[in-house]
């Protein structure tokens, strides 16, 4: 019986860690320029995220995501964002975040308080990153 119980025990151990091992995460960097005048507005937005736009970032399964602020040499803020997409189609995810209503709301308060920076690629608001290290 305790073989039993044992080996019942460690099946379900190991199909449980199968189950995450397939799950592939998709790191992303990007990076935006924000206005000056606008920088308390734009921290103060996100000391208190609003809690649908919250839920909205999880169901389309994103996860650690982190924004930095910093100025650069050339004395211009930019912000850094960094987020883990682990989901199965990041076209469809970004497009029910883009459709989402509040979402939308949220975007009109941020994006006023941004500067996309000229050479990103067509359609992007934040230019995506390059990857060039990763240490798991």
């Amino acid at each position: 019986m305790k073989n039993l119980v044992l080996i019942i025990t460690l099946a379900a151990i190991v199909l449980a860690g199968a189950g995450c091992a397939q799950q592939q995460v998709q790191r992303y960097g990007m990076v935006i320029g924000v206005r000056e005048e606008k920088l308390d507005e734009y921290k103060k937005l996100h000391a208190a995220v609003w809690p649908g736009v919250l839920k909205t970032i999880k169901e389309c399964n994103i996860r650690n995501y982190s924004i930095y602020l910093h100025e650069l040499e050339d004395g211009k803020h930019y912000l850094f964002g960094y987020f883990e997409y682990f989901g199965e189609d990041f076209k469809a995810d970004m497009a029910k975040m883009a459709a989402d209503p509040l979402t939308q709301k949220w975007w009109e308060l941020c994006e006023p308080c941004q500067i996309p920076l000229s050479n990103r690629e067509e359609g992007q608001w934040w230019a995506n990153m390059e990857e060039v290290f990763h240490l798991n």
